[in-house]
């Protein structure tokens, strides 16, 4: 049996295990999701039918907020409504809003509606998967028939279309063309040109040391006279480029990593294409393993340190258990994980958005192409995320004609990678299966993976607001490695947990000196630390990599020239 047959036939035994049950993981969502059709996560499904019955027995909920709605849109009518967007709500920051009796009345009638049916979902009492789907659906359906997309209601367009004689509408006409003719086919969120990497980003400055056909390995050039004898090995994510981890100046973890003494080396995975459709988790474990081996020779040290991030932290998690099963795992002297998901078990709304049975067909979608399209990914993200991802540049792009504004974040996450068919498929078999948290459930390079064999010193990384790897999902590493694990808990989002620079008056994380295994439990212990969590994981990984020495007079060795400055050439791939 091929090991994409295998897989297959384990997505099934779960879903037949779980008695049918449509609960899936985040990863599940991104890589499955992205080989249907955009329409098909707005349908409810079983979901769909769960909920109309549940509301079918319980038809006294129903007649409550059918009564509610009504008295307060009487209310709405006579003009004494007290309803009104939450004060951070920018959507209706506009002061026709509250000034203009008709708009007026129609943001309150829309807030009254949409609280309703958020209502119904709550009154449902569904479980857990699909309470989670039915709210998605609900509130993505709320958002787009929010007023404010309206070009004939919306008073800030409304005033555009006065102030231009139409022409915001013709140029947003043309920008909806320009960005539904191709994938992703949702709003641009940042111009094609607005950035150059190498130029504007990932200029952080360094030497690709080695080049193997998955990865260039980038040596960051020293930026202090004394430097910590153990190298940093940064394994990004394999869905995205590198240089999240080197945006602009000032905004870089590798230029914060290097002023603070530390010898940095990150991987900057290949784009890949058909060609490479058997890469698998074996081919990029090994690929850590290369760059490893030459960290540690251009160095000359027997240890590394090492941080992954999202997708990539999922494989030098599982390296690390290789690791331990081999007796190996003296090599590496810290470990770090960054927005991280290993425990998938109701991981958030992704958790709850797709059947395994799509699962199986996205897995074999994918196997026909021989990749996964980066771009179609970024719109399943999107998506999960509508008023900041989508209807915010809606009205931005299209309504006011107006194009948007040049964010680096914004930049990066528009430059995907693609997904090799073989990884996709080795990513949907561990997630559906959860079998990080069961010892000897995974294998890689050989080896039984039980991550409570490792015991290296580790520090895990969470965004409270993130919405694709939910912080209690992140926290539930502190209960699988068999170490020491200092968890962080950051106030920001997925990507802005990672770029997090100092300088920001209202930066702060939580921390806390015990990890129990309760989340709540953690969270009432956790004292506030005002200021980024770089600081303090700079001072982290100082205690772990060994003393200071002279930098190294130049980069590589005799055995790994310099090749080309960074941020190399495998980053330029579209």
């Amino acid at each position: 049996m091929s090991a994409a047959t295998k897989a297959e036939a384990r997505i099934h035994e779960v879903d037949e295990d779980q008695g049918g049950n449509d609960v899936a993981t985040p990863l599940d969502l991104l890589l499955a999701d992205a080989t249907s059709s955009p329409l098909r996560r707005f349908l409810p499904g079983m979901s769909g039918v769960r909920f109309t019955a549940s509301l079918a027995r319980h038809p006294g909920r129903i007649a409550g907020r059918t009564v509610e709605l009504a008295t307060e849109l009487a209310k709405i009518g006579l003009g004494r409504s007290e309803l009104e967007a939450a004060e951070k709500d920018r959507r209706f920051a506009e002061e026709g809003w509250a000034k203009n009796p008709l708009l007026k009345r129609t943001l309150q009638g829309y807030l009254a509606v949409g609280a309703a049916l958020r209502g119904l979902v709550e009154d449902a009492g569904l479980d857990w998967g699909d309470d989670q789907r039915m709210s998605f659906i609900i509130d993505n359906l709320v958002e787009a028939s929010a007023p404010s997309n309206n070009p004939f209601l919306n008073p800030k367009v409304l005033k555009r279309v006065i102030d231009t004689g139409g022409g915001n509408l013709v140029e947003g006409g043309r920008r909806f063309v320009r960005d539904f003719a191709s994938a992703p086919r949702v709003p641009s969120m940042v111009e094609p040109d607005a950035f150059e990497v190498g130029t504007d980003l990932a200029v952080t400055p360094g030497s690709v040391v080695l080049r193997t056909d998955v990865f260039e390995l980038i040596q960051y050039t020293p930026q202090t006279a004394k430097v910590r004898e153990v190298p940093l090995l940064i394994v990004p994510p394999t869905i995205n480029k590198y240089y999240v981890i080197d945006l602009a100046e000032q905004r870089s973890l590798v230029e914060h990593l290097v002023a603070g003494g530390q010898q940095v080396y990150c991987i900057s995975w290949r784009n890949p294409d058909a060609r490479h459709a058997d890469w698998g988790l074996d081919t990029y474990a090994r690929s850590i393993i290369e760059a490893m081996d030459a960290a540690q020779a251009i160095s000359r040290q027997d240890k590394i340190a090492m941080l992954g991030i999202c997708s990539g932290g999922m494989i030098a998690s599982m390296l690390l258990g290789h690791l331990a099963a081999i007796g190996d795992l003296d090599r590496v002297a810290a470990f770090s994980l960054a927005v991280t998901v290993l425990d998938q078990d109701q991981a958030g709304l992704p958790s709850a958005l797709l059947s395994h049975k799509a699962a199986a067909a996205s897995t074999r979608a994918s196997a026909e192409k021989g990749y996964l399209d980066g771009k179609v990914l970024a719109e399943v993200f999107a998506w999960l995320r509508p008023n900041d991802l989508i209807w915010n540049y809606w009205v931005n792009n299209y309504l006011l004609g107006y194009p948007p504004k040049a964010f680096d974040i914004l930049y990066w996450n528009a430059d995907p990678v693609r997904m090799t068919a073989a990884m996709h498929r080795d990513f949907m078999d561990l997630a559906i299966s959860n079998s990080l948290t069961q010892p000897g459930a995974s294998t890689l390079l050989g080896s039984d993976i039980d991550l409570g064999l490792v015991d290296t010193d580790t520090y895990v990384v969470a965004g409270i607001a993130d919405h694709l790897c939910k912080w209690q999902s992140c926290y539930q590493t502190t209960q699988l490695f068999g170490g020491d694990t200092k968890f962080v808990l950051s106030t920001s989002g997925h990507i802005a947990a990672m770029v997090n620079p100092p300088g920001n008056p209202k930066a702060s994380f939580q921390t806390a000196s015990s990890n129990p295994a309760d989340t709540q439990e953690w969270l009432e212990k956790a004292s506030k630390v005002k200021g980024s969590w770089w600081d303090d994981y700079v001072d982290w990984l100082a205690e772990r990599t060994g003393p200071e020495r002279n930098k190294p007079r130049k980069l590589g060795n005799a055995t790994y020239e310099p090749l080309c400055e960074a941020p190399g050439t495998y980053v330029h791939d579209r």
